[in-house]
């Protein structure tokens, strides 16, 4: 089921610097077949887990997350940069292999025990979506699983997420 997945994700080489091999779903959410079997295979996943709310990482990560919430009856609660959240925010700040990023998220956007999954597009470093966790898990969620569509196993990002649980689709 997962190699149609695979072969519908376009692989961008020298992206977004040299030596780097982008694999860019737009590919495959352009293909209804496609998109709905990807929403399909993680949504069967989450399925009587009693997920509260899915928590979507800027940018790619809003289309995972929201089309995975909707087929939950989940809400969604999205991750941006800095300055682009228009409320009172909780911050955290994360490694890049030349300098640091910062994530925010809503400080109302979570409310103590709710049960989260955190979707983006691709697993890579696990800086990210490390610092998304952190900050899920400061504002006292249950964090049900770390879902992604792809996920980079020879740059071990899965290490940066323990102890929560980690689920990719595909993976390289």
């Amino acid at each position: 089921m997962t190699e149609q997945l695979k072969k519908s994700i376009r692989d961008v080489p020298d992206f977004p610097k040299k030596g780097i091999l982008f694999k860019d779903i737009t590919t495959l959410c352009k293909e209804p077949a496609m998109f709905q079997r990807m929403v399909d295979l993680l949504g069967h996943r989450y399925v009587g887990k009693g997920v509260d709310l899915v928590v979507g990482i800027e940018a790619r990560g809003f289309v995972v997350g929201s089309a995975l919430a909707y087929k939950l009856g989940a809400g969604v609660v999205l991750v941006r940069k800095p300055g682009k959240l228009p409320h009172k925010t909780h911050k955290a700040s994360y490694a890049l292999e030349y300098g640091t990023d910062t994530l925010e998220i809503h400080q109302d956007a979570i409310t103590k025990g709710q049960r989260v999954v955190i979707a983006d597009d691709l697993l890579a470093t696990g800086g990210t979506a490390g610092a998304v966790a952190g900050l899920v898990h400061k504002m006292g969620a249950h964090i049900v699983e770390c879902a992604f569509i792809v996920e980079l196993n020879e740059l071990a990002g899965r290490g940066k997420l323990s102890p929560h649980p980690v689920f990719s689709l595909i993976q390289y």
